[in-house]
C-alpha cells in the first residue's frame, strides 16, 4: 500500500541552501511499516482539525519548521511578484510528501539543497519528497505574487495557508518569515493575527518578521502603506 504525507505548505516561494543531496542508505520494508504502524502523536479525540491554536509553549519534541524569507522590491507595488526563499527542517520521517504552492502565483519553482531526503524533485507547482530521515532539511527557491494593492493606499502581503496534515489531523508546526523591505515606498503597519502568546511579531529597520508556534491552518497578512515621501502610487 502506497502511503503518502501530505504537507502542504504555502501559496508563496522559497530557498536558499547548499546542494548537498543525501544518499543515505534507503529505508527498509520493516522501517516504513514500523512508521505507519507506530502510535500518534495525540489520541484520535484530541487530534486538532484545522482550527487554529497558537502554543504558549513549544512542543517537548522537534517538529517541522518552515523558515521564509521575502523580499518586496520596488517593482513588486506594480505586479506584486516578490522574491521568497523557503527552508524546512525537522521534515516527518515518513516514505513520501509533497509540499504544495499556488498554481498561478509561483513561478520558478525549485529545488536548492536538500539532505535526508533519498529523492526530491519539482513536480508541476509541487515540490515530490521520498524518504524522508529524521532531522531532514529542504530548502527551495521561486518568486511568488503575494503582494496586493489594495487600492486605498495600503498594500498587503498574506501568506499560507501553513499547516502540517497527516490524514485527518493538524499537529504543531513552527512558521517564521522576514520580510525585507527593498522598495523606500512602503511602510509597515501591521498584521494579522496580531502578536499573542506563540505568535510573535518584530520590526527592525527595513525588516518585518513574525515567529509562530501553533496547529491547524495559519494565514497571515501583513499590511503596509505608503511612506512618508515615498514613490508609492
Amino acid at each position: 500500500m502506497a502511503l503518502q504525507h501530505r504537507l502542504i505548505a504555502v501559496i508563496l516561494g522559497l530557498a536558499v541552501g547548499l546542494a548537498t543531496a543525501a544518499r543515505a542508505q534507503e529505508p527498509s520494508r520493516k522501517q516504513l511499516e514500523d512508521w505507519f504502524n507506530a502510535p500518534p502523536e495525540k489520541s484520535a479525540a484530541s487530534v486538532n482539525e484545522g482550527e487554529l491554536v497558537f502554543l504558549a509553549q513549544p512542543p517537548g519534541k522537534p517538529v517541522h519548521y518552515h523558515r521564509n524569507a521575502l523580499v518586496i522590491r520596488e517593482a513588486s507595488l506594480d505586479d506584486g511578484w516578490t522574491e521568497l526563499t523557503q527552508c524546512h527542517e525537522n521534515l516527518d520521517a515518513v516514505p513520501a510528501a509533497q509540499i504544495l504552492f499556488h498554481r498561478t502565483r509561483t513561478t520558478g519553482l525549485h529545488i536548492i539543497s536538500h539532505s535526508g531526503i533519498i529523492d526530491a524533485w519539482v513536480e508541476g507547482n509541487s515540490v515530490q519528497l521520498r524518504d524522508i530521515f529524521p532531522g531532514a532539511k529542504l530548502c527551495i527557491g521561486a518568486f511568488s505574487q503575494a503582494l496586493h494593492d489594495n487600492g486605498d493606499g495600503t498594500w498587503s502581503l498574506r501568506n499560507g495557508p501553513f499547516m502540517r496534515k497527516f490524514l485527518d489531523g493538524y499537529y504543531p508546526m513552527h512558521v517564521s518569515m522576514t520580510v525585507r523591505l527593498e522598495s523606500p515606498a512602503l511602510r509597515f503597519e501591521g498584521m494579522l493575527p496580531a502578536a499573542q502568546e506563540g505568535l510573535q511579531v518584530s520590526k527592525n529597520g527595513r525588516e518585518v518578521s513574525f515567529d509562530a508556534w501553533f496547529e491547524g491552518r495559519l494565514v497571515t497578512e501583513m499590511r503596509f502603506s505608503a511612506a512618508p515621501g515615498g514613490a508609492a502610487k
